[in-house]
């Protein structure tokens, strides 16, 4: 199990320690966060959909870390704290690729380029699709990039603050569709980077077999 999480260095600090404690304290499943992080996705696709500007940018942003978090402790509160369950792979994997469905083709739309977004989006949960595919065939599954999930978000993340600034002086958008095409090409690569990467595991053993 170890071996096939996303490695987070957050993880051993502190605050994200004592938060998980709480939530273990209180009772609250790791598969309730899972599914809590499909919200928050949908609130900042919603908001920057409605408002492509300052207040819908900012609105995204709180959405986009508050995913992030509960993506951080459903982990958390499974393994170290001991609420692992049977269908906890479903909730591990589903609810993300819903919520970055939401929050790229939103960040599409909110811009129009819906037909961008979708394909973005798209590409995003095909890297997650090579990913587990390793880890179906007995290998460590990969999380590499250029454009892992915590990339999308961080791009996402610094156009919005970008657009807040670009938006109230030039009412225009242009940070945005540079996120979304940098995410979009950054996937296709991804995609191929974990590709090659199974390939290499797979010759690595069919060696050591013989």
């Amino acid at each position: 199990m170890e071996e096939n999480r996303r490695p987070i260095k957050t993880r051993s600090a502190g605050w994200a320690r004592r938060i998980t404690a709480e939530l273990v304290k209180r009772d609250i499943s790791p598969n309730q966060i899972s599914v809590v992080s499909m919200l928050f996705a949908l609130f900042g696709a919603v908001t920057l959909y409605i408002d492509n500007g300052v207040a819908g940018s900012i609105c995204c942003v709180i959405g986009i870390q508050l995913r992030l978090l509960c993506n951080l402790f459903d982990g958390m509160v499974a393994i170290e704290g001991g609420k692992q369950s049977a269908i906890g792979s479903l909730y591990n994997e589903f609810p993300d690729r819903v919520a970055d469905s939401l929050l790229i083709v939103g960040l599409g739309y909110a811009i129009g380029q819906s037909d961008l977004g979708w394909f973005a989006a798209l590409a995003a949960a095909l890297t997650a699709y090579v990913r587990v595919f390793g880890g179906s065939l007995g290998l460590t599954q990969s999380f590499m990039g250029p454009m892992a999930k915590q990339h999308r978000m961080a791009v996402m993340t610094v156009a919005l603050v970008l657009n807040a600034l670009e938006a109230s002086y030039y009412a225009t958008h242009y940070a945005l569709l540079i996120a979304l095409v940098i995410i979009a090409i950054g996937c296709v690569v991804t995609c191929g980077t974990r590709t090659l990467a199974i390939a290499k595991q797979l010759k690595g053993n069919a060696h050591v077999d013989q």
